[in-house]
């Protein structure tokens, strides 16, 4: 049986490793359209993708193939929107968006969401 200090120790790090690559993004999860979730079905946990940034590059360490990707304001306006294609390892930001942001992953019913702030 495998000790769980040792799982903890090596989670943290690769956890170390992988931000190297950029500013982990911290995002939490809601439902985009709750009326659309079938109650009869057990719910697991849903894990958030794994992004980090670099500047204005998106770094995805968890496939977002097929997602729809939003660039929010701070007045809720949709700045920048695309769909995430298939195999996208890295995505680039506009430069011309600077400031906070909340970044939005749609994947089927479920809404990602987090802070990010370019240069």
């Amino acid at each position: 049986m495998i000790n769980k200090n040792f799982i903890t120790i090596c989670l943290f790090l690769v956890s170390s490793i992988m931000m190297a690559e950029g500013e982990f993004i911290n995002l939490h999860v809601s439902y985009d359209d709750e009326i659309l979730l079938n109650p009869s079905f057990p719910k697991s946990p849903i894990v958030p993708p794994t992004i980090y940034l670099d500047d204005h590059t998106l770094y995805f360490d968890t496939p977002c193939d097929g997602c729809t990707l939003n660039v929010v304001d701070g007045n809720d306006v949709v700045v920048y929107t695309t769909v995430i294609p298939t195999g996208t390892t890295s995505l680039v930001l506009p430069a011309t968006l600077s400031g906070e942001y909340e970044l939005q992953i749609i994947r089927g019913n479920y809404l990602f969401y987090g802070t990010i702030d370019l240069p």
